[in-house]
């Protein structure tokens, strides 16, 4: 990796759960306040008054769980803008992955929305929160589907916000995990908006959470490692009618990057062909397994 930093004392608002245990292979991480990418950070993170209710309520909850089940090791958290809009595109295998993923925005002190399916926003009290923090609802299917389901994302973009999007749609299909074919909203919400589209990537939430499960494995803590990418150079595709085809060929280039990433993470290299359910006779939704 590029550069690491492990778990803080608490308090240390880049601090997270972990201690420092090194990387895999032993050798030492850079501090991320010496890296530099490139990135503009020129206001400020939020503070704790920005946060309303439904967030203190959700990171109260989630952060302790977290500290107590993983030890966590964070690679080029200070890739993320400290202000300003962008787009976060993680990969997806474990229905306990948005925790992972909105635990390391959030103390990147950022604050954390995705795009998510709608079905959650009517689950009991757990709906109510993702409404009171401003996550995104998508119908993905279904009569019910909206004519513009990223218009929430692109909503919030104006506002100068970040987004979190999946671009698998889904958890992966891959049987070894690794990031499968990804859909177009990613991109086409970074292009349309001439924001930086983020590449992240994770691998150990396996251990916390079997793919489908909703079971935890509390014990014993397991390592999870989680890296911000780059941003994506999109340049070959601004400036471009946004069509289909520079859609799909931008996407593309996200998913080399994404699962670039997964390979250092877990020391192996992804196969040669990307997963793609549709010619795996594999629905695109819902539980396969």
């Amino acid at each position: 990796m590029a550069d690491d930093h492990r778990g803080a004392p608490a308090g240390n608002d880049r601090g997270v759960p972990g201690g420092d245990r090194g990387r895999p292979d032993g050798t030492p991480g850079r501090d991320l306040d010496r890296v530099t990418t490139g990135l503009p950070n020129p206001g400020r993170r939020w503070k704790r008054g920005d946060l309303n209710l439904a967030f203190r309520i959700t990171a109260f909850f989630v952060i302790p769980t977290f500290r107590f089940t993983a030890r966590y090791h964070w690679h080029g958290r200070n890739r993320l803008p400290e202000q300003g809009a962008f787009v976060l595109a993680p990969n997806h295998y474990t229905n306990i992955d948005p925790l992972v993923v909105g635990t390391a925005v959030y103390l990147s002190r950022r604050q954390p929305r995705f795009l998510a399916k709608a079905s959650l926003f009517r689950v009991p009290v757990f709906g109510k929160l993702m409404s009171g923090m401003g996550q995104i609802p998508v119908e993905r299917s279904g009569r019910t589907r909206i004519s513009d389901p990223l218009g929430g994302g692109r909503s919030l973009m104006e506002r100068g916000g970040a987004v979190i999007v999946y671009p698998e749609g889904t958890l992966t299909r891959d049987p070894d995990l690794w990031p499968m074919r990804g859909k177009t909203g990613a991109v086409r919400i970074a292009l349309e908006n001439d924001v930086p589209l983020i590449p992240m990537a994770h691998w150990g939430t396996q251990q916390i959470m079997a793919r489908y499960s909703n079971k935890l494995r509390l014990f014993p803590p397991s390592r999870v490692d989680v890296v911000f990418g780059d941003p994506v150079d999109l340049s070959a595709f601004r400036g471009r009618p946004i069509d289909q085809q520079l859609l799909t060929e931008a996407t593309a280039v996200l998913m080399d990057r994404i699962t670039e990433l997964v390979e250092q993470l877990r020391g192996e290299q992804a196969p040669a062909t990307r997963w793609d359910p549709s010619t795996k006779n594999q629905k695109e939704t819902g539980k396969f397994e």
